[in-house]
């Protein structure tokens, strides 16, 4: 049974930093690519940052060169470190595999940005 538990959220001001994680459990992991995915009220759910399992990263225009995604295939674990956030970035966060398997999707993480 493939798991993704997320954490790492909260409540931040606007410029603060976040570093989220994500848990993976039932997968061959090294050999995905994964994403950390948002959903904002309202809105359709977007992927944000990809990792290959090569290391290959790529990112969403809304979060070039404000978040970073990284990987750690001996703990299973990808991570999305999040700088000078903005209260656009106000979302639930998940992590999922790249593409994403969509029965997959665990509770997410709440990330609110607000003064």
């Amino acid at each position: 049974q493939v798991q993704f538990v997320e954490s790492g959220g909260g409540l931040v001001q606007p410029g603060g930093s976040l570093r989220l994680s994500c848990a993976a459990s039932g997968t061959m992991f090294r050999i995905y690519a994964m994403g950390w995915y948002r959903q904002a009220p309202g809105k359709q759910r977007e992927r944000v940052a990809v990792i290959a399992s090569s290391g290959t990263t790529n990112y969403a225009d809304s979060v070039r060169g404000r978040f970073t995604i990284s990987r750690d295939n001996a703990k299973n674990t990808v991570y999305l470190q999040m700088n000078s956030l903005k209260p656009e970035d106000t979302a639930v966060y998940y992590c999922n595999h790249s593409p994403a398997d969509t029965g997959y999707w665990g509770q997410g993480t709440q990330v609110t940005v607000s003064s």
